[in-house]
């Protein structure tokens, strides 16, 4: 019995593949694939094929059959995990690949997946090894360089992250998002012209490199319409470009024309900017509502007897600065970062990360949990610390677990930072966020509602810890920056030191939207920017303003 297709057969169901035919191949695949079921290439053809149309289920089908016909064949296994991928079975995904790479130890691509699966899961460190080991087996794999430099920059590791994104650009020159990358390292680091110079290259090389425009946008300051702004015009009116391209257009001009002070014009590029981004999205406020009420809920069950915490002598002491996102926790973190006891980290993923669980219920709050989320953030902020005994957390929306990490961290310093409500309402507005988590803040109905819910839980924390939570005013720190700041340092344990005063000299990495902003002196009279919007509100952030 014939166990393979003849010539004739395999050259007629090649024929029929490079002509792109598809449909013709699929049932000649198909009728081979009956007729020799233990040969591969009817079954490679099929896999490739349904991929091609967009049947990932039925790519799998015939990838599996191929991993059943050869076993010891490491690139089926590496497909295999290709498509688990595609699939979203990580885990079947990261065996498929582990399984690939024991047929054949130097495989970089396998390596290379592994690292993304773990870098999309936020498992940065694994990540990291993996990508290493995909270029320690191909010193010119440009993109596993790129990747790398994407992840050690999420472990603050800016200066390894900055030489990454260089090797990118010397392997690929015309790699517009590898200049993109490295000038949001630069703009971290403060070096702000390098960072506009790089983002103008990616522009470059790729004039619709639309999140380029508006990061570049966002730290340049406008006195004209320039080239930018006329290129930008040309792909806002480009029928063809998507809807997450346009909105990151439309930032980019809203940010324009408000430096030109035709905020009329400015207001309607945030507005259709919002409007796309929340459709992009899918968000609905009852989403957060039913977490706010959710963590209410799961406090109120905790024991009375919440464990006595033993503090070892190397726990280092964390400054939780929390309040509603673009409130100023920027600005403070860099203060008392200018001290030379305290170490800042910046947004910190940690507390969400090990606590979301106990937060919202679905691991109860006792001993053994709150000892474990404890342990588990201590863990990761020593790593980051750099030899400091304080560091300081200001992930704004920690403001959600102040009951568990005053619970957890008896000797942690929580700065709540209040500003003016319509100032933070407009000024989550008019900011593109990337973390999905602020997805409220692309309607200023959502704004507002989110704000309340925000006032409401602060207020249910205070009744539990008030003693516990330090108030800083935005206002009056910017007005009366120097008693301001004295008072939050002495509150801090810290002896007073004379650079607390002058934070835009702190050369630390900046990683939020204020990256520009606190770069310069403390000025007052921010608060009242929102007022340049008020013919076009109707009154909707008034009530707002009057309730301060």
């Amino acid at each position: 019995m014939q166990k393979a297709p003849s010539k004739k057969q395999v050259d007629t169901l090649l024929k029929h593949y490079k002509s792109n035919n598809y449909y013709k191949t699929k049932e000649y695949a198909l009728f081979l694939a009956e007729q020799f079921p233990d040969h591969d290439l009817a079954w490679k053809i099929l896999s490739i094929v349904f991929e091609k149309t967009d049947k990932i289920s039925e790519s799998l089908t015939a990838i599996k059959k191929i991993v059943n016909i050869s076993p010891q064949d490491p690139l089926a296994h590496y497909n295999l995990g290709n498509t688990y991928g595609k699939l979203a079975d990580f885990s079947k995904a990261e065996e498929s690949y582990r399984k690939a790479i024991s047929l054949k130890p130097n495989f970089p691509e396998a390596y290379y997946n592994l690292g993304t699966i773990f870098k999309n899961n936020f498992k940065l460190e694994e990540a990291e090894k993996y990508y290493k080991q995909a270029i320690s087996l191909k010193p010119d794999f440009a993109f596993a360089y790129n990747n790398l430099g994407i992840v050690l920059e999420e472990l603050r590791k800016l200066n390894e992250s900055e030489i990454c994104f260089k090797k990118v650009i010397t392997l690929k020159p015309n790699f517009a998002d590898a200049y993109h990358n490295l000038g949001n390292n630069l703009e971290q680091q403060g070096k702000l012209r390098d960072a506009q110079m790089n983002f103008e290259k990616a522009i470059i090389i790729n004039p619709g490199l639309a999140k380029t425009h508006r990061q570049l946008s966002s730290i340049k300051t406008f006195d004209k319409y320039d080239n930018q702004y006329h290129l930008l015009q040309k792909l806002y009116l480009d029928k063809n470009i998507s809807d997450e391209q346009l909105c990151h257009i439309n930032f980019s001009l809203a940010k324009i024309y408000e430096d030109l002070e035709n905020f009329e014009k400015a207001f309607k590029h945030f507005e259709e900017g919002n409007k796309i981004q929340k459709k992009i999205l899918n968000y609905n406020i009852k989403k957060d509502i039913e977490l706010f009420n959710q963590i209410k809920l799961s406090f109120k069950k905790i024991e009375k007897d919440v464990p006595n915490i033993q503090r070892n002598k190397s726990d280092l002491t964390p400054v939780f600065i929390i309040g509603m996102p673009r409130s100023g926790t920027t600005l403070v973190e860099q203060i008392i970062s200018s001290h030379s006891k305290v170490s800042g980290l910046g947004e910190l993923p940690f507390v969400l990360q090990f606590g979301l669980k106990i937060a919202t219920g679905l691991l109860e709050y006792n001993s053994e949990t709150i000892l474990k989320f404890r342990n588990n953030y201590l863990e990761k902020i020593k790593k980051l610390s750099k030899n400091s005994l304080t560091i300081s957390d200001k992930m704004p929306q920690n403001f959600l677990y102040i009951g568990l990490i005053a619970t957890s961290f008896p000797e942690a310093k929580i700065l709540h930072i209040k500003r003016n409500p319509a100032a933070v309402c407009w000024a989550n507005y008019k900011q593109w966020f990337k973390s999905k988590d602020l997805s409220y803040s692309y309607s200023i109905d959502d704004i507002i509602k989110y704000y309340n819910l925000y006032e409401d839980l602060m207020n249910f924390w205070k009744e539990l810890f008030n003693n516990r939570i330090y108030e800083v005013d935005y206002e009056a720190l910017t007005v009366n920056h120097e008693d301001e700041i004295k008072k939050l340092i002495k509150y801090l344990d810290l002896n007073w030191e004379e650079g607390c005063l002058s934070p835009e000299k702190n050369k630390r990495a900046v990683t939020t939207a204020s990256n520009k902003q606190i770069r310069d002196k403390i000025f007052k009279g921010s608060s009242q920017k929102w007022k340049n919007y008020k013919p076009f509100l109707n009154g909707i952030l008034d009530n707002l303003e009057k309730n301060k």
